[in-house]
């Protein structure tokens, strides 16, 4: 491709709104263009960047012997009524009406589509297992879209359905995901990490993340570097400490002034876990089937020396979101602010207590009267509600497993896998029939990876002060050619002899400086560069750099150009 001709242009300054070194140099190196918030155009270089990516994950997919078939993007509703996600899942969900007045949706995962497409096929044991997948565009209605292709809104994802008799077949396929995603990463060149996540919409209960670590991820990570637990802090457990005493009766005491945890342990002189703290949330619930909904309160406790996690306490409450809760609404329910607790709350609450709480006893806790807190309430005795885990997990809390002192993180989601069992089959009447004539649930999973996001990550993964320098997996072109010498016969023909030796070339044939050529050249990233300069060229040779060690020049005889630099791919692929 000859860089006269390229439909891109490469920018000197960030552009507004680039909150991330990789996203800034997919704009300024003309990968990328944005056409609105969280929406991109693929320009030449990204789309061959995102291609290469799309051929890694279909060659293992291959691998896995999955069949490739391609789903509508456009869904019809009822498709999602049946299994109540229609209404269940937000406003991330786009959702219209065709002209014939019927429910329409743009699918943000294809659960629903591949389970109808199960059982039309799927009838005998025979059948089975299948295993299919696609690289289809997706549409989610993020409300925060950010870090370019990190976090949009339409994007293009693998995402592969399994479809087995039993357990057993699932466990297997889901070993070969679990296997096969990170021979892909590391294919591609980026360093993952599996952690133990949260199904969250898509149901089932088992299921792992591929965390990217960078300081520019939304998701903390927990980790143990002793025993190798890993999860997201959303599901993350650690062992916890309980301090169950003799109960005492309740006492009002007068705590002026002290609406955080911080004050009132200073107030009354104890320790932060002698106390309650609660969270106070609205939650959303809607009718599967019929799409209405309504809002509760919902109050989390969990000891002071702790926080909440709000997915837990989403769970917990199985609600279909949560916000925090505005004064008025606590108010509401009976419950005074900066005092607040479950003690006196009116019916229709829902409180959510934590087991560090349930299993420690005389903790001080909101009076629900201005200036006062009780001390010495219990679960259980001055009030009650469902218990769970709750508790956020953070650094230097003990390992659930081993006890020893956990790390925490911050990581990108770049793939995700989900043993997804019966939920959408038997939603969806998907059966097959047994060996013994009986009629059984087909055993579903889903596994999904994020293609745009994978090439984001890479480019924050692979860049330095000048742009950015991929892999040469992904890497647009293998090779960028520049020719700063007036013979422009001679410039064609190593252009045409390294094409025609199958060679990908980036030729800079602009009239430009040396200078700006250079630069374009840096933050474009092609790993291997080519300079054909008036000296090298008049000793019969010419410099070669790698774009991730330009400290090293090297100088190769230009009638056996060709030959060294596939010597030279092949040595660095």
């Amino acid at each position: 491709m000859r860089m006269s001709r390229l439909f891109s242009k490469t920018l000197r300054e960030a552009p507004n709104g680039a909150d991330c070194k990789g996203y800034e140099y997919l704009l300024r190196a003309g990968y990328i263009d944005q056409l609105a918030t969280g929406i991109f155009s693929l320009l030449p270089l990204g789309f061959r960047s995102i291609q290469k990516i799309s051929s890694i994950v279909r060659e293992e997919m291959n691998a896995l012997g999955a069949q490739e078939i391609l789903m509508p993007v456009v869904n019809p509703g009822d498709l999602w009524k049946e299994t109540g996600r229609f209404y269940s899942i937000d406003r991330e969900m786009s959702r219209f009406k065709d002209r014939n007045d019927r429910d329409m949706c743009l699918a943000m995962t294809h659960e629903e589509c591949a389970t109808d497409l199960g059982r039309n096929i799927i009838d005998s044991y025979k059948r089975l297992p299948l295993l299919v997948y696609q690289l289809q565009t997706k549409w989610r209605d993020d409300p925060r879209p950010r870090a370019g292709l990190i976090r949009v809104r339409e994007f293009t994802m693998k995402d592969s359905y399994s479809f087995d008799k039993d357990q057993e077949g699932l466990e297997k396929v889901y070993k070969a995901h679990y296997d096969a995603y990170f021979r892909i990463y590391k294919k591609c060149g980026l360093p993952v990490i599996a952690v133990g996540s949260d199904s969250g919409m898509m149901g089932g209960k088992v299921a792992h993340e591929y965390m990217y670590l960078s300081p520019i991820g939304e998701d903390t990570i927990i980790t143990c570097p002793s025993c190798g637990y890993t999860a997201n802090r959303q599901v993350a457990r650690f062992q916890k400490d309980y301090y169950p005493e003799e109960p005492k009766a309740k006492e009002l005491v007068e705590t002026p002034n002290t609406k955080t945890i911080e004050d009132l342990v200073k107030v009354l002189g104890i320790p932060a876990r002698k106390t309650a703290k609660a969270l106070f949330m609205v939650g959303t619930f809607i009718n599967d089937e019929t799409g209405e909904e309504h809002t509760k309160l919902v109050v989390g406790i969990v000891r002071g020396d702790m926080d909440i996690e709000e997915n837990k306490l989403q769970n917990a409450a199985k609600a279909n979101s949560l916000r925090p809760a505005h004064e008025e609404e606590i108010l509401e329910a009976g419950i005074i602010p900066g005092f607040g607790s479950p003690i006196g709350a009116r019916e229709g609450t829902i409180v959510i207590v934590d087991d560090s709480v349930a299993k420690s006893n005389n903790l001080v806790a909101g009076a629900n009267k201005e200036g006062f807190h009780y001390i010495n309430t219990n679960f259980g005795v001055d009030y009650n509600g469902t218990v769970a885990d709750i508790a956020s997990a953070a650094q230097d809390y003990r390992c659930p497993v081993c006890g020893k002192p956990l790390n925490s993180s911050k990581g990108v989601e770049v793939g995700n896998i989900f043993q997804l069992g019966t939920r959408y089959s038997e939603a969806m009447n998907c059966y097959y029939q047994d060996e013994n004539g009986a009629r059984k649930p087909v055993i579903m999973g889903s596994y999904g990876i994020g293609i745009g996001r994978l090439l984001a990550c890479l480019c924050e993964e692979y860049n330095d002060e000048r742009g950015l320098m991929l892999p040469i997996a992904v890497a647009p072109y293998q090779v960028h050619f520049i020719s700063l010498i007036k013979e422009t016969d001679v410039s064609e023909r190593i252009y045409s002899q390294l094409e025609a030796a199958g060679i990908e070339v980036l030729f800079d044939d602009r009239k430009e400086t040396a200078g700006v050529k250079f630069a374009d050249a840096d933050l474009i990233g092609v790993p291997i560069r080519i300079t054909l300069g008036n000296r090298s060229y008049k000793d019969g040779k010419c410099e070669v750099k790698l774009r991730s060690n330009e400290d090293e020049v090297m100088s190769f005889d230009l009638e056996n150009l060709v030959s060294e630099i596939k010597d030279l791919i092949a040595k660095i692929s």
